[in-house]
């Protein structure tokens, strides 16, 4: 026996609404969104405890070519890499009073 879709008796699945999807898109963007806030936060605390250790031992110098570093992680994505690393780095400086 073979049934056609189309035939009287078989309902299809309601295609979600663009509002709904782009809802439910917007809920993915919020979720990754506070996960990426926790981790800048986290990599802050990092960093700062990295140069106050390199300030007490004289290890500027490695910290600072380990900052390089993160400007050639972020080369993937442009110029907008390249800002966005000097932004975490700069969120990561130890605060001088």
């Amino acid at each position: 026996m073979t049934v056609q879709l189309d035939s009287p008796g078989i309902e299809r699945a309601a295609a979600p609404s663009a509002d709904t999807e782009i809802g439910q898109l917007f809920d993915q963007i919020r979720d990754l969104d506070a996960h990426i806030v926790e981790a800048i936060k986290r990599r802050s605390e990092l960093s700062r405890q990295i140069g106050a250790v390199a300030t007490e031992t004289g290890a500027t110098r490695e910290a600072q070519a380990n900052e390089m570093g993160v400007l050639d992680r972020f080369a993937e994505l442009g110029s907008d890499g390249t800002t966005l690393a000097m932004t975490l780095l700069r969120l990561g400086r130890t605060r001088r009073a």
